[in-house]
């Protein structure tokens, strides 16, 4: 699965215009709310607490159009709680979205 940096800079352009200033403090912003929310995901021991962290993490990406990390925060949401596998494909897809 492609996690296109691209993606989130064509989301933010088409939100707020050609504001580059604006563009990168909202890049920033969500950077931030979805590594918060991978490390709840990381630090969670039970399964509501996981599913909350993965549904918020989906919820995040769909506002930006980024469905290939909404399809594995879904794939988070029904895994175990702590599920090594998951988590380092979420650390992958934030890394290669910070690329952008």
């Amino acid at each position: 699965m492609s996690y296109d940096p691209g993606a989130l800079h064509a989301a933010l352009s088409a939100a707020v215009g050609d504001d580059s200033a604006l563009i990168a403090d909202l890049r920033v912003a969500f950077m931030e709310s979805a590594a918060r929310q991978i490390d709840l995901l990381g630090r969670a021991r039970c399964d509501a607490n996981w599913e909350l962290a993965a549904w918020r993490l989906k919820g995040l990406a769909a506002s930006f159009g980024l469905t290939a990390l909404m399809a594995l925060a879904d794939e988070a949401a029904e895994a175990a709680p702590g599920d090594p596998r998951v988590l380092r494909r979420l650390h992958a897809a934030l890394a290669g979205l910070q690329q952008g």
